[in-house]
């Protein structure tokens, strides 16, 4: 007979069932997702989920940003186009960390419900492109490739809001094409169209 599971409490129990949250992600996907399903798995009661997070997009939520790493030191190549690539190899990289239907299931539960719309914003706004896609340009300002240029928040949403939409509205693999456009065609000419309407002496 199994010995029956030492209670757990707090951050162990919230761990347990953050895993388990993810577990059943990757098995059944986000529409077939159910709190009981995750309590069974956690080993806990539907209440006891219940009272950490109150439906599912909300622990989904929570269990996506526990598995989404924050990306680590930033890349520094030397070049503005290969920092940009290398920057935007990693926001796509959590995009395939994540199973495919979560976000699109996310993105479906914020046309009903305003609450879940701005707990989604506030994740992705905590994935920090603003400041690695500052720091980037900054530095190669710092190098002299291109004149002094302010990156505002909407700016440095451009890369990520691209891979967004590629991924989730348009159903397509981001692939090193895909990147490279948005690198090229997008990213680069409006970073120097920004430079050059702000360099000193410009009326």
């Amino acid at each position: 007979m199994p010995e029956p599971k030492s209670r757990r409490h707090g951050a162990e129990l919230e761990s347990a069932i953050l895993d388990a949250a993810w577990a059943e992600l990757v098995e059944v996907g986000y529409a077939k997702l159910t709190m009981e399903g995750v309590a069974a798995r956690a080993g806990t009661s539907k209440p006891v989920v219940y009272r950490r997070w109150p439906g599912r997009p909300e622990l989904v939520l929570a269990a996506w940003r526990r598995r989404v790493p924050d990306g680590g030191d930033l890349p520094d190549t030397g070049a503005l186009r290969s920092d940009l690539l290398a920057l935007l190899h990693r926001f796509v990289h959590r995009f395939q960390d994540t199973p495919r239907d979560v976000l699109a299931g996310l993105m479906s539960e914020t046309f009903r419900d305003p609450e879940v719309f701005a707990l989604l914003l506030k994740q992705i706004a905590a994935t920090r492109q603003w400041p690695a896609v500052e720091t980037v340009v900054r530095k190669a300002v710092e190098r002299g490739e291109i004149p002094p240029v302010q990156i505002t928040p909407r700016v440095a949403r451009v890369p990520l809001d691209l891979i967004r939409a590629e991924a989730i509205f348009h159903h397509r693999e981001i692939d090193e094409k895909t990147i490279t456009e948005i690198v090229d065609d997008v990213l680069l000419p409006l970073l120097r169209g920004l430079a050059h309407t702000e360099s000193p002496g410009e009326e």
